[in-house]
């Protein structure tokens, strides 16, 4: 019997979905749910598209959906709203906010008897998994997260929400010597502003105030008042001649010391190098929507995160395989 999953916004991340499912032979996507006209839309894999309008009427048909909106507006106000119908997953990556959304899914999950995953992805996400597993194993020592280069979707659809922006694209970008200091064993004591910088390339809609937005996106909480933030504004063919890719990657290094006298340099080092910021995404999500599953299974309720997941539970592979081929 296969996992039926819905999708939940069609943009690059629901598409992501859309084509991942098919390497995974243990799922089955029923239907991708949309605020826009369903009559406007066409699908990659000609999936049935639904009105979000109608999404209450799939309430028995769909094991998982996955939430696929913006961590700005979207997924703040979507997953509460949708644990309390489906089991979800989203990628919430407000890093800022995860708590608090944590306590708002969690409640509404509970007592609807859903089970709900919250930011899951690759950061949130995998590299939570291993800052955890690094500082257990070295718990001498500090952590460092470096991500880029690459565009960010959570901060590119910050920059987009924007009024007057018609269009626009965010690079986070590691500031190299930073890294160079980290892998030397050096563990620095690194600012915000020493470890990154953001790079926006961004269409303005006709007669938008340059300079205002740029000042509204250079003291945007928790997305650029924190960072050096340089802003370009190009044209929308610019934006998709040179800007229509979405990579990214980063580095997770843990460095630690060992030895009666701490004489000794420990490094772990975690990194990704991506072609497709929305396929690898997705790719995860599917995973854990494997889990979500599995949990809901076992008739558990309630939020979770990839920290309280066990990792048996996210491929299709029986515990026995797992035990003589991955051990």
């Amino acid at each position: 019997m296969s996992i039926k999953i819905g999708i939940l916004g069609y943009g690059n991340l629901g598409k992501g979905v859309e084509t991942s499912i098919k390497y995974n032979e243990d799922m089955e996507l029923v239907a991708i749910f949309t605020r826009r006209n369903p009559n406007e839309l066409k699908t990659v894999t000609n999936t049935k598209i639904v009105s979000i309008d109608e999404i209450q009427d799939w309430k028995d048909k769909i094991d998982v959906m996955i939430l696929c909106g913006g961590s700005a507006t979207d997924l703040p106000i979507q997953t509460p709203k949708y644990a309390s119908m489906f089991n979800v997953i989203d990628s919430f990556d407000t890093h800022a906010k995860i708590y608090e959304h944590y306590n708002k899914v969690d409640k509404v999950a509970k007592e609807n008897g859903k089970v709900a995953l919250i930011s899951c992805g690759w950061d949130p996400g995998a590299f939570s998994l291993n800052r955890l597993m690094a500082e257990s194993f070295l718990p001498n020592g500090n952590t460092y997260t470096f991500w880029g280069i690459g565009v960010s979707q959570g901060h590119s659809d910050a920059l987009r929400r924007i009024d007057g922006v018609k269009n626009a694209v965010q690079y986070t970008i590691p500031i190299d010597k930073a890294i160079d200091r980290v892998r030397s064993g050096e563990n620095p004591q690194l600012s915000i502003k020493e470890k990154h910088l953001r790079e926006c390339f961004v269409v303005l809609e006709e007669n938008a105030n340059a300079k205002k937005i740029e000042n509204e996106i250079k003291n945007m909480p928790n997305y650029f008042a924190d960072y050096d933030t340089i802003v370009h504004f190009i044209t929308e063919a610019e934006l998709k001649q040179n800007h229509s890719k979405m990579p990214h990657g980063g580095f997770v290094i843990r460095s630690g010391k060992t030895g009666v006298d701490e004489e000794t340099n420990q490094i772990i080092e975690y990194s990704l190098k991506l072609e497709s910021n929305p396929e690898f995404t997705a790719s995860v999500l599917l995973a854990y929507a494997r889990a979500i599953y599995k949990l809901a299974e076992k008739n558990e309720t309630g939020c979770k995160t990839v920290l309280d997941i066990p990792p048996s539970f996210l491929i299709n592979k029986t515990y026995e395989d797992l035990l003589k081929n991955m051990l």
